[in-house]
């Protein structure tokens, strides 16, 4: 008897602790809200230099991991997200629900509630060591930066460029003339000066090597039709000028000294050593990147490299971008 009943209270025992295993409330890695709070701190030191109003919009990000979707400083959060912790390190509640975002995804769309998040995997499953998975979440909130200036949907909308598509995915998949051979040779023309001119931003013959460039890229405008060529001001708008945004954080954090905690992981390399890295991908890209091959990734080397040329052309440019958006022409007399 005393048998039977030891039998029945260790099985009570069992199932009172798979209970409690089950119930295990998913927690975030401290590594991970540590490179969430630096990116957050660069933006509250630095964004405002770059862009006025960029710290009034939200940092909401949800963070993906293998198996759990993390939710991080959003206003209203949905019933399905549920309280994994009051977190002290990044100094908000933080909430989690099962996996429904690739792991791999590097994105920014208004995910919850109509708020535009940034839906990041972890530094693993994204490829990025830390220091540019910190510099990318800032390439993210500038796009949240971007999508929640008024009117931003239905300036887009405008555009006239969905062909119906409500879910936002003509972005990437509009069917630009990629493959023509005029498009791709005059393509080529253009970027081998926009290149030139980079290298040579500072030098005597400037004047002239602008003047090649412009030429170049009127060339290409006048190739294109209408609603290509306003697909391609968009892209270079969207999403070239927010890796022109990493680097200007980077030209700002010269001389800032990281957290202790982030300069110790064993995969950060120096923001200088990044910003170096980065100027010489894009500039490389420039030549070496295909149309056809590329694609739409091409216009990102090109949004960098002509969001430093208007630092030359008009210091004052980046006041302009919200209110006249889409075209990086409008926002200096000379590339008019």
């Amino acid at each position: 008897m005393k048998i039977i009943n030891r039998a029945i209270l260790l099985i009570g025992i069992s199932f009172l602790l798979q209970g409690t295993y089950a119930q295990t409330v998913p927690q975030m890695r401290t590594a991970d809200k540590l490179r969430i709070r630096e990116a957050i701190t660069i933006s509250e030191k630095f964004g405002e230099r770059i862009w006025k109003g960029i710290n009034e919009t939200p940092f909401t990000i949800i963070l993906v991991t293998d198996s759990t979707e993390f939710l991080i400083s959003h206003p209203y959060p949905s019933a399905d997200f549920i309280l994994s912790e009051k977190d002290t390190i990044l100094k908000t509640d933080i909430l989690f629900r099962k996996r429904q975002y690739s792991p791999a995804l590097l994105a920014t769309f208004p995910a919850v509630n109509g708020v535009n998040c940034i839906v990041v995997g972890t530094p693993e499953n994204t490829g990025l060591n830390s220091t540019e998975w910190i510099i990318t979440l800032l390439h993210e909130h500038f796009h949240q930066y971007e999508y929640s200036y008024p009117g931003y949907y239905q300036s887009v909308e405008e555009l006239e460029l969905s062909g119906g598509d409500q879910s936002g995915m003509w972005m990437l998949n509009y069917p630009f003339p990629y493959e023509d051979k005029q498009v791709i040779k005059q393509y080529q023309k253009y970027t081998l000066t926009l290149s030139s001119l980079l290298g040579g931003i500072s030098n005597k013959n400037f004047n002239s090597l602008f003047n090649k460039y412009k030429r170049e890229r009127n060339n290409l405008k006048q190739l294109l039709k209408p609603a290509d060529y306003r697909y391609f001001s968009f892209q270079i708008w969207q999403e070239g000028i927010a890796r022109y945004t990493e680097y200007k954080f980077l030209e700002l954090l010269k001389n800032y000294k990281p957290a202790k905690q982030i300069s110790n992981l064993p995969d950060f390399i120096s923001f200088n050593d990044h910003k170096a890295k980065l100027y010489r991908s894009q500039t490389d890209l420039l030549l070496k990147l295909k149309l056809n091959e590329g694609k739409r990734v091409c216009f990102y080397a090109i949004g960098f490299a002509e969001g430093i040329l208007l630092d030359k052309l008009n210091p004052y440019w980046r006041l302009l971008f919200l209110t006249n958006k889409f075209y990086v022409e409008r926002y200096s007399r000379k590339l008019r």
